[in-house]
């Protein structure tokens, strides 16, 4: 090989070399560049979270409450709040919730703390950063609610909720002392969205049906009248609340509720008692209402209907396609 060849020869190998290597150190820069980029971005998002805290609210007592920092760890007594927490996307936060917490499933495998009677001893031994109680714990256990804030557990009491307003407000602070204040503001935002689909298509209704409602079975029957979440669920989709002029849980007589002449019998307590619509239908004396000729006794997941949570929305459009099948069955 001439001189004049391999000096060629040398000139491309050395050329091709310095391409490779500067690619290679773009390469490596742009991965360092992306690199410090999503650093930056995840310091930012940290200091963005952080930056919520401490944060002071108003609680079911009326009274304020500082957070200085994000709860790492949640006890909750009611299982509405058990719900809020997993809702919010905080429930992998919660240590221990109260015997009755059934939703969602994964709430059945975390640590039992009781009802409402606690087990204080428990509740101490878990140590949580935040315990979300009532306020009937506020009322009849002051003592416990001390020793939880002596030990260190920051306590914020959650208002009982009458109404779907209550359950907004509950869901937004469940969610600013979690440190889900966004996430919570989008569930609030879709409740109220969805409660208003359904208000503007039961518009469509020209004919209100008459509704009874059974929370509990014969002999004892409770009804809801004003002041319910399901009283308000059926004025929601323009039916008529047959105990609509009382207040509260009441119970009444069978002979009574004859009287008020139901077009649909909705029962919720299915999930202890079986086959309740069949046992409606078989009482004596009823066979002439309008519900029970036509067969129009249905019963519903007592939890979408009164539990003060998320899934009330639920209940609503149950109650909906039940009651109006030929407007919300479509």
């Amino acid at each position: 090989m001439t001189s004049l060849k391999r000096k060629s020869l040398f000139f491309v190998i050395m050329l091709a070399l310095t391409m490779i290597f500067t690619i290679g150190c773009g390469n490596v820069e742009d991965k360092a560049d992306k690199t410090e980029t999503a650093k930056e971005s995840t310091e930012l998002n940290n200091e963005k979270k952080e930056s919520a805290f401490p944060v002071t609210v108003t609680d079911g007592t009326g009274k304020e409450v500082t957070i200085e920092s994000e709860p790492q760890t949640i006890v909750s007594v009611i299982p509405s709040n058990t719900e809020i927490t997993f809702a919010l996307g905080q429930g992998d936060k919660l240590i221990g919730v109260d015997n009755y917490s059934n939703y969602p499933a994964e709430a059945e495998k975390i640590e039992k703390i009781g009802d409402q009677q606690l087990n204080v001893e428990k509740i101490l031994a878990l140590q949580p950063d935040l315990a979300l109680v009532t306020d009937f714990q506020h009322e009849n256990n002051p003592d416990i609610l001390k020793q939880f804030k002596d030990a260190g557990i920051e306590v914020i009491v959650i208002g009982s909720a009458e109404s779907f307003e209550n359950v907004y407000n509950s869901i937004s602070l469940i969610g600013t002392v979690t440190g889900a204040k966004d996430e919570a503001d989008r569930i609030v935002k879709d409740m109220k969205d969805r409660l208003a689909e359904i208000q503007e298509k039961a518009k469509a209704v020209t004919k209100k049906k008459k509704v009874w409602v059974e929370v509990s079975p014969a002999p004892d029957i409770f009804t809801t009248g004003q002041n319910t979440f399901l009283h308000e669920m059926l004025e929601s989709i323009n039916a008529i609340n047959t105990a609509g002029e009382q207040t509260g849980w009441v119970k009444m007589t069978e002979e009574e509720i004859v009287t008020l002449n139901p077009d649909v019998i909705i029962t919720t307590y299915g999930y202890y008692i079986e086959k309740p619509a069949d046992q409606v239908l078989s009482r004596s004396g009823w066979g002439e209402m309008p519900a029970i000729k036509n067969e129009q006794v249905f019963d519903v997941n007592n939890d979408t209907v009164t539990r003060p949570g998320p899934r009330l929305i639920d209940g609503v459009e149950t109650l909906a396609k039940l009651i109006y099948p030929e407007i919300f069955g479509k």
